[in-house]
């Protein structure tokens, strides 16, 4: 699955992908699969971007278009 998402977040933060790789602790290249839909993201790093770029995983993932982050319980 391609996240387009994932790279519209990263660039409208007008980060690299070397940036966010640092942030999740691995390199670019597996950061750039994510995006690319090569490798599965771990459930630990869909949650740490979610919180990074302040919206869901949901909105991530294309399960909505709401970006909005869901309140806390």
């Amino acid at each position: 699955m391609y996240f387009q998402r994932l790279r519209d977040l990263r660039e409208d933060s007008d980060l690299r992908q070397q940036d966010i790789a640092e942030l999740l602790q691995i390199t670019q290249t597996v950061y750039s699969r994510y995006e690319r839909g090569f490798q599965t993201i771990p459930v630990l790093h869909l949650l740490k971007l979610a919180d990074f770029y302040h919206t869901s995983t949901d909105y991530i993932l294309g399960r909505t278009n709401e970006r909005k982050p869901y309140p806390h319980v």
